[in-house]
């Protein structure tokens, strides 16, 4: 359980910031209109879960809440491994608009934390691999560890936040 960062400005496109920060001014300005953004933060959380089950991650009692004012996701169930649990999170995370994830998630099987790596501008898994491992030929391990979230090795991007095994 813990709070992880992430950058807000990348990632999966679920939800439209525009209408976000619509509904967030107008429930500012209008308290009367905070229904708007509270309608605003439960479709981004459900377009989160959508995003979750498409990539088949699941967790027992699967919850997440989307604050859009300060673009926390908050999550909770129970994963059936540390790995899933780990995906999960960063599922979540690795959305735009999201700035961290407070993972409020258990496992069934504990097994250690796996390690996590915020990719920046030149990365490749490689590289990536070289810096953890000492061996840039290793790259399938992240590869695997972050999939189904990674669908192709070369297909990663500034801001995304890798699990490293």
């Amino acid at each position: 359980m813990g709070l992880l960062s992430f950058i807000k400005e990348a990632g999966e496109k679920l939800f439209s910031k525009a209408e976000a920060k619509t509904a967030i001014a107008e429930a500012q300005a209008d308290p009367a209109a905070e229904a708007k953004a509270k309608a605003a933060s439960d479709a981004a959380s459900d377009a989160i879960v959508t995003y979750i089950h498409a990539l088949d991650l699941d967790a027992t009692g699967l919850l997440v809440t989307y604050d859009a004012v300060g673009g926390v996701v908050t999550v909770y169930g129970v994963a059936p491994d540390q790995a899933t649990k780990e995906k999960i999170v960063l599922c979540c995370g690795n959305v735009a608009g999201v700035t961290s994830v407070n993972d409020m998630m258990s496992v069934d099987q504990s097994a250690p934390e796996a390690r996590y790596y915020t990719v920046v501008s030149g990365d490749n898994l490689s590289k990536i691999s070289k810096a953890h491992y000492g061996n840039a030929n290793e790259y399938m391990k992240i590869f695997e560890a972050n999939k189904p979230m990674l669908k192709h090795p070369d297909k990663i991007y500034p801001g995304q936040v890798l699990r490293i095994p």
